[in-house]
């Protein structure tokens, strides 16, 4: 049987026949077509950039306003004397301040020294008590004759105030070729403890460059650890003369050496800790003890100034000594500057 094929069917395949035998061109693509596409595609490309470089850039504005060097802060805590310490107690109107230390406050005695210039701001007479490369912890557990610099260790010198007993002091004073030893114990002896208002303890880094146990976790306050001597001098201080009013005032930003050279003491331990590892034991112990503590680490010297405020490693000039006195008059007395 033949099928025949109507004529629309005719008509619809020819059509599909001339169809596939027609090829695709590009040519036969309108010309606006492609502009249109390449300017969609530019378009797209515009908008990747700007949002990358605007990514980048962020949303942060600069201030430039000019504000000075770049703050840094300084961790002073300040404690005032318990109204019960002062009950029975009578104050004169002169203030007197006594200073204990080393080298902070002996390397330089006269004008140039941090007694005179606190004495200068305030109008106060201020006695400094310094003694020389001593440090605030003990070397030896007992007190050894090839060790007299422990004799002016401040837990000695706390412990002689408390008793009233110079004599450890005055045998070993002549073994050193410096008088300030012998003229610190006079004033110290001579001095009327009822009439003092203020002690200030100022030590420089040399527990940290001469290897003192920084602290022992069974026994707070063992004489030959930096924690335990200042626990226990402190102690003894205020339990002799509750109304006085203890300061203790940090060291300053001092240099160590370890293999590479000489290094900043807050990057070198040697051997007990870093230089801010001592410097925590003394907020610490200012802390638990109630007294006020000054910072004279943050904010001081470091190593963009220190060619300004250093002679050595360790010692201060008289630029530092004008900073950590003026910083001592503004956080204790703020009403007298």
């Amino acid at each position: 049987m033949t099928y025949i094929m109507n004529r629309n069917e005719r008509e619809t395949r020819g059509k599909r026949e001339n169809f596939d035998k027609k090829s695709f061109s590009f040519s036969d693509i309108p010309m606006w077509f492609h502009f249109v596409v390449i300017g969609i595609i530019l378009a797209v490309i515009a908008f990747s950039v700007f949002k990358l470089v605007k990514w980048n850039q962020g949303t942060a504005e600069l201030d430039q306003t000019e504000t000075g060097s770049m703050e840094i802060e300084v961790l002073d805590q300040i404690f005032l004397l318990p109204e019960a310490n002062r009950e029975g107690h009578e104050y004169d109107d002169e203030e007197t301040i006594l200073f204990l230390g080393n080298d902070a406050i002996t390397h330089m005695q006269g004008d140039d020294g941090v007694c005179n210039k606190v004495a200068q701001k305030l109008g106060a007479t201020v006695i400094n008590c310094g003694f020389p490369a001593s440090c605030v912890a003990n070397k030896n557990a007992n007190f050894y004759d090839g060790d007299a610099i422990d004799a002016f260790s401040f837990i000695n010198v706390a412990n002689s105030i408390a008793s009233g007993d110079y004599s450890l002091m005055e045998q070993n004073a002549g073994k050193f070729d410096n008088g300030t030893y012998q003229a610190s114990i006079d004033n110290l002896k001579n001095l009327d403890f009822n009439k003092v208002d203020t002690i200030v303890i100022y030590y420089n880094a040399q527990d940290y460059l001469n290897g003192r146990a920084g602290m022992d976790p069974n026994n707070d306050v063992n004489p030959i650890t930096y924690r335990g001597a200042l626990n226990a001098g402190i102690k003894a201080l205020q339990e002799k003369y509750p109304f006085i009013r203890i300061v203790c005032m940090s060291f300053t930003m001092c240099y160590g050496y370890d293999s590479t050279g000489m290094v900043s003491g807050d990057r070198v331990d040697l051997g007990n800790g870093k230089l801010t590892t001592y410097l925590q034991f003394m907020i610490d112990i200012s802390g638990e003890r109630g007294v006020s503590f000054i910072d004279n680490y943050y904010g001081t010297i470091d190593e963009d100034n220190a060619d300004q405020m250093l002679t050595d490693i360790i010692h201060v000039n008289e630029a530092c000594n004008e900073h950590v006195a003026q910083h001592f008059v503004e956080a204790i007395y703020p009403g007298d500057n």
